[in-house]
């Protein structure tokens, strides 16, 4: 069964700002757009929340919601699945944070909470190999980018900025 096609809009005038519209695409048909089945996984797989991790900071001060979805409880028992979503959500509100922190910076972690999100594909053998990155592209903006291949061949590129809330620092 094959996957619809999602459209990503971002609108940065809109609060909130990270906030990002996905609609189902439809053909000239006025069916839905059944094609780009692994890209819209991936967008699910990186736009969705990811459960956190009971020791992960949490973006708001008094935040007890560690995210995640219903559907992801027994995931692997009743469908052969695996959890959705990635953790990019923990940096809403995240300082960007030099290479040097403890915690390896904010790069490091928003390429790592991707890769997570993309790793199942590889495991699942649904793509044969997976490049993520993330770079600060500007003093309150991290770019994380994906490239997964099936066999030599890239299936999916795709570019997504991780937005930063003005904290009154860079």
């Amino acid at each position: 069964m094959t996957d619809v096609r999602y459209r990503q809009q971002a609108d940065l005038r809109e609060y909130p700002a990270y906030a990002v519209e996905l609609d189902w695409l439809r053909t000239d048909q006025n069916l839905l757009d059944d094609t780009f089945a692994l890209q819209s996984a991936v967008i699910i797989a990186l736009g969705s929340d990811a459960l956190a991790g009971t020791t992960d900071p949490l973006p708001g001060l008094d935040e007890t919601d560690r995210g995640g979805w219903w559907g992801d409880l027994d995931s692997q028992e009743i469908w052969d699945g695996w959890p959705v979503g990635s953790k990019l959500w923990l940096l809403r509100r995240a300082k960007i944070s030099s290479s040097l922190a403890s915690d390896g910076g904010t790069v490091f972690r928003a390429s790592s909470y991707a890769r997570a999100a993309i790793q199942p594909f590889i495991d699942k053998q649904i793509a044969s190999a997976a490049d993520v990155g993330a770079e600060r592209t500007d003093v309150s903006r991290i770019d994380v980018s994906v490239l997964l291949k099936r066999g030599p061949d890239p299936a999916v590129a795709l570019r997504y900025a991780e937005l930063w809330e003005e904290l009154g620092y860079s």
